[in-house]
Formats: C-alpha cells, structure tokens, sequence
C-alpha cells in the first residue's frame, strides 16, 4: 500500500494544529490587550444604561450607533500606545499629482512646403537638428510654373505704366486690377513681398524659387535632398521653437475640481533629479478618457535653458491653498485617525467625560491634504480622535466578536463585559 495516503493525513493534521495555534494566540492577544478593571469601569455607554439581562456574564444596553464604546484600563493604554489629537478646523494644502510628457508647442511648430511643383537643386539646411533663424534660407526650387507667374506681373507694371497719362479712368482700372491679381498670384506660390520687389526691380522672371524658414527654431524633420522632385503641398522641413514647450499630462477625475487654468504646476524629469521646472495650466480637456478615467491637461513650460527635451517622462505636482471648503473653514483630522475600508471610514474618538473610553463613530471623508483628510460628516470641533492604537482597538473588537471597522452592526449595543484582569 502506497505510504501517500498516510503522509496526506499527517500533512493535513499539521495545518489544522497551525491553524487552531493561531487563533489561541490572536484571541489571548486581543483579551490582555482589552485589559479593564474588575469594578464595573468596563465598556460603558454615554448614559448610565438599564441592563435587562445578562448571558454568560456579558449584559447589553440600549443602542447606541454603528459601533459601541470600548473602555481600557491605563495598563491596556500603554499597550496598544493609544496617541489621541484634536479635531480642527484650519486650511490645508491639497496635492495633485500629474504624470506625462513633454511634447512641441504647436503654435510654435511650423512647416515648409512646396507652393509649387518642381526639382530641389540646392539644399542650404541639410541636416536634423540645425539651428535656423526666421527669414533663413533654406532650399532653392525650380518650377517652370513661375517664370509665367513672375512674366505675368512684370508685363501688368509695365502696361500700367504707359497708360498712366490716359484719360480714361476704367483703363486704368483694368490695369490695376491685372496688376493686382498677378501679386496674388505670385503670393500664393509662397513669393514673398521682398521678392516680388527684386523681381520687378529686376525686370526679368527667374525659374528658381529661394524657401525661407517662417520662424527661428530647431530642423525636427527633413524629407528631401539634392535633385528630387516635388509635388506642390509636399512637406520638407518642418521646425520647432523649443524655446516654449507643451507638458502633457494625465489627471484623474476626481482631482478635477482643484485644477484651474492659470495655476501654477511643478514638476521634475529624471535628467536633472532634485531640479524643479514650473509651467502654468493653460488647457483641460473637456471630455474624459473613458477607458483610463483621465482627463487631458496641457501645461506651458518655458524652456529658455534648452534643459528640457520633447518626449522627456515628468512627474508634475499642484499645490492647491485650501481655506474654505463647502462654505466654511474645513474640518481635518491626521490621515493616520481613520480606518478605511474600501466605502466606510472609522475613527475612535476619545470620551473626555469618561478617561479611557473610546466611541467607534462611522464619517464621511473628504479629499486627502498632505498628512490630513478633510472631513464632511461625522465630527465636531475640537473632539479627539485616536490616531495611534486604532488597529489595535478595532482589532481587539473584532476579536470579541463586535462591531468594528470590518464588522458593521445593523443593530450595535453597546456592551458591558468584565475583561481580564491586570
């Protein structure tokens, strides 16, 4: 016979021998912890109560709310080091986190096209990265398509010129307008003001166009070279201002309501850890990302140091002055008083007309602000609340099988208990 069988029920009995040492264990813990004096200074309610009853030397009293009250002797203070601190009302400083990249400023982003279709034969800027300043020369283009245009304008000047000693006005008029529509024309094949004036000046129509760089910046993308011919409306470069950039960050729904355009923002890259960078909020996007619950945030960040790069990973963080929250001074608490759940939130909150008596009392939370929560419901000024021992208390209850943070009552008594002695 196979010796599996009998390892299985060894293996078996083990664990269940584990498993009971446990909860001997936690149970003796939770008793000497919930130490109190024999004389009836036990768990007390706020009034004195009428015991009807009494089960296994455990009596019950009126209710009282969702968890009861716990009195423990000064020895099961020490133990649990209970730490209590005052329920105030004061203004906070509320954080917002961001997380996103640094991109372009796209209103100082532009590109070079062809106006007109023709061959590259000279490319003055051939290189990512090149430095340029507005009005640069950039690449010569040869289009037969402008010696008509240039030819067209210059025969209008000079036809307006010999009929300006006529006598009749719509004549001139005509000429005008002829001459007109050929600076259009001109125009919208990408010849500037300045060149159109050499070309008259000049009197002879050229077949090369000269492309200048709209604004000073940075070569980020390149698609030609030497002799290739081109369509119109093909782009060649295109140039970035990284002067001013685009931080674009993620924000999450429920932080919504403390970003504001115009607020200032830090953040830091991890190129320069230790060093802060600030921009301004000037952007929040109107919709939300349905798959992350985010919404879109573009912060403008000066660069005049070049330090940042498009593309860097930033870490950006709001500090929000909060004095008045839902028309008055917000109440808080440390972020260490309450239990939370998940959809509840405890406190302890200590009896000053009862020393070491503590009420178990459900709130209603707030945003959190650096080392505190803003409270909405549930506490009053200048109450003391437990922000040290806490765990211990709720676990102590849990463990006698009350009430607790865990262990919500639909109908809590308050209970009367004689616990071990010191």
């Amino acid at each position: 016979m196979s010796p599996e069988p009998h390892m299985s029920k060894k293996m078996k009995k083990g664990k269940c021998w584990i498993i009971s040492g446990v909860c001997i264990l936690a149970a003796f813990a939770g008793g000497y912890l919930l130490c109190a004096t024999s004389n009836g200074d036990g768990i007390q309610e706020e009034k004195k109560p009428q015991m009807s009853q009494m089960e296994h030397g455990v009596m019950k009293a009126p209710e009282i709310g969702a968890i009861p009250e716990i009195t423990l002797s000064k020895k099961a203070q020490i133990l649990a080091q209970i730490e209590v601190s005052e329920v105030m009302r004061k203004p906070v400083t509320i954080t917002t986190p961001f997380y996103g990249t640094i991109d372009y400023d796209e209103t100082r982003l532009a590109r070079i096209a062809a106006w007109v279709a023709g061959r590259i034969d000279a490319l003055y800027v051939d290189y990512l990265g090149s430095q340029v300043d507005e009005g640069q020369a950039m690449a010569l283009i040869y289009s037969p398509e402008l010696i008509t245009a240039q030819s067209e304008l210059i025969e209008s000047k000079r036809i307006l010129k010999d009929i300006n000693e006529s006598t009749l006005a719509f004549i001139k008029r005509s000429s005008q307008l002829g001459e007109s529509a050929s600076y259009q024309k001109l125009r919208l094949l990408g010849i500037t003001d300045k060149q159109i004036s050499e070309i008259l000046d000049r009197g002879i129509p050229s077949d090369h166009l000269t492309l200048h760089a709209p604004l000073g910046g940075t070569v980020i993308d390149l698609k030609i070279r030497e002799g290739v011919y081109v369509k119109t409306g093909e782009s060649l470069y295109a140039i970035a201002d990284l002067t001013a950039l685009w931080l674009i960050c993620e924000a999450y729904e429920s932080d919504l309501q403390w970003i504001k355009l115009g607020k200032e923002v830090a953040f830091q890259v991890e190129a320069f850890p230790g060093q802060d960078f600030k921009g301004t909020v000037s952007y929040i996007d109107p919709m939300v990302n349905e798959k992350t619950r985010t919404v879109r945030v573009r912060i403008d960040v000066s660069n005049k140091q070049n330090l940042l790069k498009p593309g860097m990973f930033v870490q950006a963080l709001q500090q929000t002055y909060v004095s008045e929250y839902q028309n008055q001074m917000p109440i808080v608490i440390p972020a260490s008083a309450p239990l939370i759940t998940g959809k509840r939130a405890v406190v302890y909150i200590e009896k000053l007309d009862k020393p070491g008596t503590y009420e178990g009392r459900v709130i209603t939370l707030g945003p959190k602000a650096g080392d505190f929560y803003i409270v909405e419901e549930g506490l009053n000024e200048g109450e003391r609340v437990v922000t040290n021992g806490n765990f211990k208390i709720d676990s102590a209850m849990q463990i006698q099988a009350k009430p607790s943070m865990m262990n919500p009552a639909t109908k809590p008594n308050v209970i009367f208990e004689n616990l071990p002695g010191e």
